[in-house]
């Protein structure tokens, strides 16, 4: 159990460091970009992914192109999800969005469903709809983000959690579809997909500074570089995890999922002053029954 503590720590550190990247006026796209170098050459480090595979005839470029767009648009998503309602409810958007590879897996995969798994999707659901949902408490930080001071538009309370529920779990859709090519090391797929994610990433901080959105920060790189670390981390940590458990799959599944759910929440309300909503705290315990009854039966 220690690499899944290990891995839940990882996984909230990355939201705080973007949190409190953002608290000190950097631009925290700027350090998701340069958290790709770091992601790749690590991976590269610690999985010697081979090569060769690159010219493999089962290599499926189009998923890797997809995810290579995909990951680093969530991943901005997220950043803005964390300024705009905090790190509470971003985490249960992003962890909840197991749902969608879960119901993914019935429909498309061809996995087989018991009653006990569609009442903790439907639980899952509603607690994504009760934590993301704009409630009155989000008048003031929303507000912050308008143009000149302004309140911005209300849907902006919903809109980035929801597209980090629904891109992090198409991408684990994606990821899935690719483990099952068993002719192509995952690692090596992941490689690829890391890779080509940072050059998507370079292209975009290529073009907002062309076009003066940003200004260049060194301060920035070396955040990034930082969150790269943590983001692998929880990744490598976590794939032990389940090395070491292999035979208790879903004792890794509940303790991550729950663990940064938890300690999200705790950092949240105790660091970063969150106020929550009753609607918003019912959505955090349901988050977690529901994960607790998807752990019992798949």
């Amino acid at each position: 159990m220690i690499y899944v503590l290990i891995s839940v720590l990882c996984s909230v550190t990355v939201s705080v460091l973007l949190k409190f990247a953002r608290n000190q006026g950097l631009d925290t796209s700027q350090i998701i970009v340069w958290n790709y170098p770091v992601a790749a050459g690590l991976t590269f480090l610690f999985f010697t992914p081979q090569i060769e595979f690159l010219t493999h005839p089962d290599a499926p470029w189009g998923i890797y192109l997809l995810l290579a767009v995909l990951l680093p648009s969530v991943f901005f998503a997220l950043g803005a999800s964390l300024r705009t309602t905090g790190l509470v409810r971003t985490e249960i958007a992003q962890r909840l969005s197991l749902i969608i590879p879960l119901i993914a897996a019935f429909y498309w995969f061809g996995e087989t469903a018991s009653t006990g798994t569609w009442i903790g999707l439907g639980m899952g659901l509603l607690a994504i709809g009760l934590s993301i949902g704009w409630h009155k408490e989000d008048t003031g930080k929303v507000g912050q983000v308008g143009q000149g001071g302004r309140a911005s538009s209300i849907s902006t309370g919903w809109l980035y959690p929801l597209l980090v529920f629904i891109g992090y779990g198409i991408c684990d859709v994606l990821f899935k579809s690719i483990a099952q090519i068993t002719s192509i090391p995952y690692t090596t797929s992941m490689f690829f997909v890391f890779v080509m994610a940072m050059l998507v990433a370079f292209l975009y901080l290529i073009l907002w500074s062309s076009l003066g959105k940003i200004q260049l920060s060194v301060r920035a790189i070396a955040w990034g570089l930082v969150l790269g670390a943590f983001n692998f981390a929880n990744i490598l940590f976590y794939m032990r995890a389940h090395r070491a458990l292999p035979d208790n799959p879903s004792i890794v599944f509940t303790g991550m999922n729950i663990g940064v759910i938890s300690l999200g929440a705790l950092v949240g309300v105790l660091v970063f002053r969150e106020k929550l909503s009753t609607l918003n705290k019912i959505g955090l315990v349901l988050a977690m029954v529901s994960i607790l009854v998807l752990a019992a039966f798949i």
